[in-house]
């Protein structure tokens, strides 16, 4: 008697369990009366209904009926896509170090997570990551498996021996020659990258830089593959000569010189993408000036244990404010803005990305936001800078025939904000929530506080 009334009990459970999840699969929502920004450029369509069933986008008008729909009052609110980073490290920040030994599943998740709060719900990972990614955890979070940020991937990324990047990272790949650079490209096949990744840069004259040989050799064999490449740059002359040898995305701004019109022209006729990463520029020595956005908890809630107390401590801004590189970097920041408008307004496509985790000073998730307000100050509108930040995004990754825009029939993946960005683009900060695939995956950095 007791065994059988406990299997009816547990019988219930699992009929109840399993109504549960059918409920959470198959509801449908309305989110009502607000103000949809949809990232195609277009202007915002104020006071209307959006409707979500299951991971999409059924509809977006005014007046939207639909028996059995959980109605969400959202007025006054204003909605987004999701954020689409698409120059990110992964696994490496730790407090005030970033390292390889950091490089952790727990490590990992819990930075998703951090960059789900933000808004941000896709980033590519651009050559830093390591074996543990492609044993399971990457595909897992493609299929949404696992919560947090979507992960893609450049694999194994290509550095120079005994150059950049100047790192513990045992796994980049550091051909000495074209063949060997071509015999490497074959070990990334199991990995299947979503793009490929090679530091050229000299690191302000600290390392040698990877020679044209290795670069047209890395170009070559990836574009035999199908892949594209994306290079980390510094200077004009490296850029024309990359361009010129076929490179598909230039993952840095060009920092030393203002580009020239015949290289504008190139790059929009091969179709080159741009990632201007200009919050990597400021942080570089914006810290002497405590900015005003360093008092604010949006900010302070992205930074790893101890590193707020490191950037504000008077040591560090005086270290930074007499470094012989402050001058350098400081015109290197205002050089990369006068070069973003350039591009831009050539018709050059540029797709957001900031390089946030591969320092403790470039925060995950503020940055994505912090980089919409530096576009701006070179010259976007703020309207601009989100379909730089979403579909543009989506379209370097070659996803926005599912997302990156809110559209009918794309997935349900957007930041609903408690102000209008079109006004003052730093209102993206006010999160009021983040959803993912049809369903509200975090209230926002500081509503999980």
């Amino acid at each position: 008697m007791k065994s059988s009334r406990l299997v009816f009990i547990a019988s219930c459970w699992v009929l109840l369990i399993a109504q549960m999840v059918y409920a959470q699969n198959n509801s449908a929502y309305i989110l009502r009366n607000v103000t949809v920004i949809d990232g195609m450029g277009q202007a915002p369509r104020e006071h209307v209904d959006m409707l979500i069933k299951g991971p999409s986008i059924s509809e977006i008008k005014s007046g939207i009926h639909r028996a059995g729909a959980i109605v969400l009052n959202m007025q006054g609110k204003t909605i987004i896509p999701s954020i689409i980073s698409v120059h990110n490290h992964l696994g490496l920040l730790k407090g005030n170090s970033a390292n390889a030994a950091n490089y952790t599943r727990e490590n990992i998740l819990r930075q998703l997570a951090k960059y789900q709060d933000y808004g941000v719900n896709s980033v590519i990972s651009m050559g830093t990551d390591r074996d543990l990614l492609f044993k399971g955890l990457r595909d897992s979070l493609l299929a949404g498996k696992l919560p947090g940020t979507t992960v893609y991937s450049a694999g194994f990324g290509f550095g120079v021996p005994n150059g950049g990047p100047p790192s513990d990272l045992d796994q980049v790949l550091r051909p000495g020659t074209a063949e060997e650079a071509r015999k490497d490209i074959e070990k990334l096949i199991p990995l299947r990258p979503d793009v490929i990744k090679m530091w050229v840069d000299d690191f302000g004259g600290r390392f040698p830089k990877m020679s044209p040989e290795i670069t047209g050799a890395i170009i070559q064999a990836a574009h035999a593959r199908g892949w594209r490449v994306a290079a980390h740059v510094y200077y004009l002359q490296d850029a024309r000569r990359l361009v010129a040898q076929g490179l598909d995305i230039i993952a840095h701004s060009i920092r030393d010189s203002v580009i020239d019109d015949a290289l504008l022209a190139e790059m929009k006729r091969k179709g080159v993408a741009y990632i201007p990463t200009l919050s990597l520029d400021e942080y570089a020595y914006i810290y002497a000036n405590s900015p005003e956005w360093m008092k604010d908890e949006f900010f302070k809630a992205s930074l790893e244990p101890g590193v707020y107390e490191m950037i504000s401590s008077k040591e560090y801004q005086d270290n930074l404010r007499n470094s012989p590189a402050y001058n350098k970097n400081k015109a290197a920041f205002e050089t990369a803005l006068k070069n973003l408008r350039k591009i831009y307004e050539a018709g050059v496509m540029v797709a957001l990305g900031t390089d946030s985790g591969a320092s403790p000073v470039r925060t995950q998730g503020f940055s994505e936001h912090l980089e919409m307000e530096l576009m701006t100050m070179a010259g976007l509108t703020p309207i601009q800078a989100i379909e730089v930040a979403t579909r543009n995004g989506a379209r370097l990754l070659k996803i926005d025939q599912r997302q990156g825009t809110l559209e009918v029939g794309k997935r349900a993946d957007f930041i609903v904000l408690d102000g209008n960005p079109l006004i003052d683009i730093r209102n993206t900060r006010k999160i009021f929530a983040v959803w993912k695939n049809g369903k509200m995956v975090s209230k926002g950095p500081l509503g999980r506080n």
